[in-house]
């Protein structure tokens, strides 16, 4: 096919973000073209452009896109932070292209408004999973920083799953070694206990 024909005007967009995530997954984003994208996509130079424009066009869709499922996850995984941030390391493993292209603000327009929207979704997602933790908690008082350090402990520990520098008693399986890694920082909040069964009426 040398032209867009056979394509819906979506069809052919998802069709060319598809085909850069799996360049991404087999090269990293610095191989990504959008001619090379066009030739696999069996469509003309021109057609990558009309729809992104460029490809820094293209990566902020990858991006908002990623920020988008990332949220789904999140949001998908339960009310607690540590399943949450379990969802997270899957997310990253699962989607490593768009993992890849996320956080890095060099590679896209960081303040295009469908990405801004996106990454505000998934940081809420994960907000959320703080405001379950215990209100007794030492950090209480600092919502914000829970969340930050939250962050700092699942996005680290994908980025060092992702990279293969983690030591082998971690085991292969992400999701396990991830919750044993977030449950020494964040624990899963106890059940409540109920409490004695009210008097009855007289």
């Amino acid at each position: 096919m040398t032209g867009t024909r056979g394509y819906h005007h979506g069809d052919l967009r998802r069709a060319l973000l598809a085909a850069a995530v799996r360049v991404i997954e087999e090269s990293g984003p610095a191989a990504l073209s959008l001619r090379d994208l066009a030739r696999r996509a069996g469509v003309s130079h021109a057609a990558p452009a009309h729809h992104f424009g460029d490809k820094a066009g293209l990566l902020t869709a990858l991006a908002a896109e990623g920020f988008e499922l990332l949220a789904e996850a999140l949001n998908g995984a339960g009310g607690d932070l540590l399943d949450r941030g379990v969802a997270y390391v899957d997310f990253a493993v699962g989607h490593r292209a768009h993992f890849e292209v996320m956080f890095r603000p060099d590679l896209y327009r960081p303040d295009a408004e469908e990405l801004v929207a996106a990454r505000q979704r998934a940081g809420d997602a994960l907000h959320s999973g703080v405001a379950a933790l215990p209100e007794g908690r030492p950090t209480a008082a600092d919502p914000q920083g829970d969340a930050l350090a939250a962050w700092s402990i699942v996005h680290g520990f994908a980025t060092l799953w992702l990279s293969g520098a983690l030591p082998p008693r971690v085991g292969d399986d992400p999701r396990a070694a991830a919750r044993e890694v977030i449950h020494r920082l964040f624990p899963k909040p106890p059940a409540p206990v109920p409490g004695p069964p009210a008097p009855a009426a007289p």
